[in-house]
């Protein structure tokens, strides 16, 4: 966990409260329907969660297939034992 100073806590206190206090204030000058039904869709993407990235490839695909004409080449069967004397 990182320690921060005291004057950087109260520092970013400040700010929180701040943007509270800018939010609330902005909240009570548009007119109400609008206000409930942007708190509405605020609550639904709330409750929706984060973001899930769709995978960037198939299932099965190989991380970093290789481009056309660099293919690796194929193992060598060694079928034929070599003798040693």
């Amino acid at each position: 966990m990182t320690k921060h100073s005291k004057a950087e806590r109260e520092k970013r206190a400040a700010e929180t409260e701040r943007i509270q206090e800018i939010e609330r204030a902005w909240q009570g000058s548009i007119p109400a329907p609008v206000a409930k039904e942007f708190a509405a869709q605020v609550k639904a993407a709330k409750d929706r969660g984060p973001w899930v990235r769709p995978p960037d490839m198939a299932p099965g695909t190989a991380p970093r297939p290789p481009r056309p004409g660099h293919e690796p080449k194929p193992k060598k069967d060694d079928t034929t034992a070599r003798r040693r004397y």
